[in-house]
């Protein structure tokens, strides 16, 4: 996730902002948002926190080829770039 986070801000031309928090203090953040029904709660912090496993592999196959045009990376910079000035 931080990569993903450093792609964007490098995509924009900001500045990366990542603050390293205690997994402690966020579960019990998470777990004041359950009781106070607020925007993070624990079954938010659960879809945040998941590892998520991606594949090119069936596009790969659908194409005929073997190997991507661009990198994960390269393909993400210009998707983020892409969106550039329409804030």
């Amino acid at each position: 996730m931080n990569e993903l986070i450093k792609i964007m801000a490098l995509s924009q031309d900001r500045k990366v902002r990542i603050w390293n928090i205690p997994a402690n203090s966020v579960r019990i953040m998470a777990k004041m948002g359950d009781i106070l029904h607020l925007p993070l709660n624990s079954e938010r912090l659960k879809k945040l926190t998941e590892s998520y496993v991606v594949s090119n592999e069936k596009i790969k196959k659908a194409l005929g080829i073997t190997k991507m045009p661009v990198s994960a990376r390269d393909g993400l910079m210009k998707t983020f770039e892409s969106f550039k000035g329409k804030e």
